[in-house]
């Protein structure tokens, strides 16, 4: 509670609002009785304020995140509450590897992928064999992916590793599901995010578009599983929603749980064609100009994945880059599973 506790506070101090306001509670959180034998979350949260609102917790994996901002939309779009606080937590690092492994594997499909022995690296690993057959991505390619996103990290002072790595470091870790190394993977990891969204507020920031979309659990349903058709629904939904297109986006917070994954999401997302998604780590590992910022942040590989709370985080997130860049849009990507289920969030900072 207390991640939860000191997410709310600098949420409430941060914003217009008192918390006697806040009229529902929206908790996401995937694994709170797997870590911490803890469920009923969202009475747990309504008592730190004082005039206990009601609150409900919700889950979709690692989307949990994106899931419980969109269900707080659709309180403050019904009238059912014109001020929701939305927050993620996990504590993820109090329990083994492998309970944490196994609570994680709940989000895959316990009749098709768990009997295998697959565990979520497992399956990304799968992933990214097929991709370098289908593209020719090199071992060294993919290694580039962390690189940018853990230089990304440095400056952030709310990420869980700060420091720079090579590319090369990173294709020499520890093998963990081939083609997939240690430095591939997000971590384990503790964390927690809030945020405030209100119709009766004003705000430099606007949610201009909320959406979600879903797929088949287990990768063994899929057509391909080189391309994660719930990112360009949700995507594709989205814009329309926003009513702009993706030219207009100048910061993009996604889902790179493995580095692969970050590379099927630019194409699915559709900023770069299927296969071509390394020629923008690649400019960006150059130093070049691109049109837009990529997990600025760090991303969940360096700023770390507390399940739950990851999808809240990179909406924060989007508001600093946007103000400290004094631009206008930007989209936040979080999926659960392999992609299963995903919420696309494009946030527009207002002018002056």
């Amino acid at each position: 509670m207390d991640l939860i506790e000191e997410a709310v506070t600098a949420a409430i101090d941060s914003s217009r609002i008192t918390a006697l306001e806040i009229d529902a509670i929206i908790v996401s959180n995937m694994l709170g009785e797997v870590t911490s034998s803890q469920a009923h979350l969202g009475s747990l949260v309504s008592a730190l304020l004082p005039h206990r609102p009601p609150a409900i917790r919700v889950e979709s994996a690692c989307g949990s995140g994106a899931y419980a901002l969109h269900t707080a939309c659709a309180f403050l779009e019904s009238g059912r509450a014109k001020t929701v606080l939305v927050v993620g937590a996990e504590k993820m690092t109090d329990v083994s590897v492998d309970a944490i492994a196994a609570g994680l594997m709940v989000a895959a499909d316990s009749e098709e992928d768990r009997p295998s022995g697959l565990t979520f690296p497992g399956i990304f690993g799968l992933i990214a064999a097929r991709y370098m057959h289908e593209h020719g991505l090199t071992r060294e390619e993919l290694s580039l992916v962390s690189a940018v996103h853990h230089r990304n990290a440095k400056g952030n002072l709310f990420a869980q590793f700060r420091n720079v790595i090579t590319p090369e470091a990173v294709s020499k870790s520890p093998l963990v599901a081939d083609p997939l190394r240690l430095l591939d993977c997000s971590p384990i990891s503790d964390g927690g995010a809030a945020c405030i969204l209100s119709t009766n507020h004003e705000s430099e920031f606007r949610l201009a578009a909320s959406s979600i979309a879903s797929d088949a659990v287990s990768i063994t349903k899929r057509p391909s599983i080189t391309s994660f058709p719930a990112s360009r629904d949700a995507c594709g939904r989205a814009l329309k929603e926003a009513d702009i297109t993706l030219d207009d986006l100048s910061c993009l917070e996604t889902h790179d749980c493995f580095s692969i994954a970050a590379l099927i999401n630019l194409e699915d997302l559709g900023f770069a064609n299927p296969g071509e998604g390394i020629s923008l780590y690649k400019d960006l590992y150059e130093g070049k100009k691109t049109r837009f910022a990529i997990n600025a942040s760090g991303g969940l590989k360096g700023c770390g994945h507390p399940v739950a709370a990851t999808g809240i985080k990179q909406l924060n997130d989007l508001a600093k880059q946007l103000t400290e860049r004094e631009e206008r849009w930007g989209m936040a990507h979080n999926f659960g599973g392999a992609c299963a289920s995903c919420g696309i969030h494009i946030l527009e900072r207002m002018h002056d």
